[in-house]
């Protein structure tokens, strides 16, 4: 009989012959993914707002000087050991390093600029500082430079924190600069009707200075002092920087005030909770004052 041969040869060549699998004849037949781009860009800017999203991540809503109004999503800011939790904290202006995928952003690194401690210590001044930022919220847009509106909303912030001007004194700048920016500036430079230049009422619906002869009836009108009147022209022409940089004795700040609000919440037909809360604890601090006393 033959004698058969079983060498090494033909073990050698068993063993190394590919056997490929069901999966791996898949993944050589599946045409190959396209790799996600994504775009790194930094942007410094306040946190306006922030909504809870899932377990640990957040929604920001952050007020920036190129791009406007931009959300980003941060991921694990809400736990304990988040590196970037002390930058994304409401109303701290901090400058975010962020990864575009699809329009939408990431936030990736976060380093605090400012964090307004003396507003973290006192609910009034949190309240009022909070007011600010919806109402920057509220007239930004997205993807338009609104340079303006960030700085008016960061400079009344310092000059409540730092500065130690006036809540009311501010406040009422405030409306009334914010107006300007949006386009609603009043005329307040002398009587719309009649020229003259001592007018002593505002027309809060038509926006500007008339004499108490000149007012149209019916319409909303509301006392003004030369004092205020000053003060509005002031607020109304000024560099931006120097919004704040004036003194009023209580009378006309009352007037001021007064006129700024009504004149802010006419125009944009609309209210505002953190106002509201912010009312009511200045009403509380009145009515616990005379009990301390």
């Amino acid at each position: 009989c033959r004698r058969r041969h079983f060498g090494s040869f033909f073990r050698t060549r068993a063993r190394r012959r590919r056997i490929c699998s069901i999966k791996e004849r898949c993944r050589m037949a599946r045409p190959a993914r396209r790799r996600r781009t994504q775009h790194v860009s930094e942007n410094a800017g306040a946190r306006a707002r922030v909504t809870e999203y899932r377990d640990s991540d957040a929604i920001l809503s952050v007020l920036t000087r190129e791009q406007g109004l931009m959300t980003f999503k941060a991921r694990g800011v809400r736990s304990r050991r988040s590196q970037i939790k002390s930058a994304c904290q409401l109303l701290a202006f901090s400058e975010f390093t962020v990864l575009e995928r699809q329009g939408y952003y990431t936030v990736s690194e976060a380093v605090c600029i400012e964090m307004f401690q003396p507003m973290r210590n006192d609910i009034e001044l949190l309240s009022l500082c909070s007011y600010f930022a919806q109402a920057a919220e509220l007239l930004s847009q997205q993807d338009v430079n609104d340079g303006e509106v960030l700085s008016l909303t960061l400079n009344a912030i310092y000059a409540l924190c730092k500065l130690k001007r006036p809540q009311p004194l501010v406040k009422a700048a405030f409306e009334l600069r914010m107006m300007v920016i949006a386009g609603f500036q009043p005329m307040v430079e002398d009587c719309a009707v009649c020229g003259s230049d001592a007018p002593d009422r505002f027309d809060v619906a038509g926006g500007m200075a008339v004499c108490a002869k000149c007012s149209a009836p019916g319409s909303l009108r509301l006392p003004i002092s030369p004092a205020c009147l000053a003060a509005m022209q002031h607020i109304v022409s000024c560099e931006s920087k120097r919004v704040f940089s004036f003194n009023l004795l209580p009378e006309p700040l009352k007037e001021l005030s007064d006129v700024s609000e009504t004149y802010f919440l006419t125009q944009l037909e609309r209210g505002f909770y953190t106002l509201d809360f912010y009312k009511s604890l200045r009403l509380t601090g009145q009515d616990l004052q005379p009990a301390a006393q």
